[in-house]
């Protein structure tokens, strides 16, 4: 009695044929990754301040902030090709520009808070942070270095837990994952920094956190059922777990979702890219894991038994 869910996504019967759909899966994701590539060279990730380099000011004014009016005073100051935009509230704005070699960024700032206050008199500068190019480029290769490692762990880690199948298949699904989390940081216009390095680590952890518990039942079935074909052990196995998957990434979604409605511009890009990997990493658990573990183990895993069309 105890021991008895209160809610169920899905009956404890359903037998729902997965690996029917395994190649419009493995179709779909792959032109999904394909289009994300393509977006990722053209016309590219918009870089943050962290990969960058710049100089960010933010500031608040005492109406709403007038751009032609900013803009203005910006370039008469000898600010120029400085973007502007707002975050948070119509009187929160936040400015972002270049620095020259030798510039100061103190003088810089100086200049700003000077251009905003002739602009819009009473306006405050609340925050201004500066990136150098060096330091910016040190930090791209470090996150790229930091994602590349994730990856070679992980695939380290479910090579020793289970067999190379599930290694490779892992992996392999991890980087259609990857791509598709660049294409969309790509079309929402999100700006690629640390904080963004961060959210595709949680996304990488956290995918292969529920590949895991699928490839433990499959391994539990594959010494339960010596005999059953592959394809229909693979369809046993998520079912089996269907009802955690969809419970544990709503439970996680349910938690991101406050922060990506109302966290701010500081969490909302982090928030959307966790909830649109939430979403990636649980379906391609099912639609591309298992179809891809299927054709790379189907002789190995399951010699002698026969696999229906």
């Amino acid at each position: 009695m105890f021991g008895r869910p209160l809610l169920r996504f899905v009956r404890k019967d359903t037998h729902i044929n997965f690996m029917r759909g395994r190649f419009a899966g493995l179709i779909t994701s792959a032109v999904l990754s394909l289009a994300s590539l393509g977006l990722f060279f053209y016309p590219g990730l918009t870089l943050g301040l962290d990969f960058r380099g710049g100089i960010v000011v933010e500031a608040k004014t005492p109406d709403n902030a007038d751009f032609a009016r900013l803009r203005h005073a910006l370039a008469s100051s000898g600010v120029e090709h400085a973007s502007i935009q707002t975050f948070g509230s119509d009187k929160d704005v936040l400015i972002r520009l270049d620095t020259a070699a030798g510039q100061k960024t103190e003088a810089v700032v100086d200049t700003v808070r000077h251009a905003i206050n002739e602009a819009q008199p009473g306006a405050t500068v609340i925050r201004a942070d500066a990136v150098g190019a060096s330091v910016s480029a040190e930090l791209f290769r470090n996150g790229i270095l930091a994602l590349v490692l994730s990856l070679g762990m992980i695939l380290i880690y479910i090579w020793v837990r289970f067999e190379w199948e599930f290694a490779l298949s892992a992996v392999i699904t991890l980087v259609l994952d990857l791509t598709k989390t660049v294409g969309f940081l790509v079309v929402t216009g999100f700006e690629f920094d640390l904080v963004m390095v961060a959210a595709i680590l949680t996304i990488l952890g956290y995918s292969t956190n529920d590949k895991v518990v699928v490839y433990d039942r499959v391994r539990e079935n594959l010494r339960k059922y010596r005999t059953m074909p592959l394809r229909e052990l693979l369809d046993l196995s998520i079912n089996e777990t269907l009802n955690r998957t969809l419970g544990t990434s709503s439970t996680v979604f349910l938690a991101t979702l406050p922060l990506a409605l109302f966290g701010g511009a500081t969490l909302s890009g982090f928030a959307w890219t966790m909830l649109f990997g939430i979403v990636v990493g649980t379906s391609s658990s099912i639609f591309i894991a298992a179809p891809l573990l299927l054709f790379m183990g189907e002789k190995r895993l399951r010699r002698g038994a026969s696999t229906p069309s």
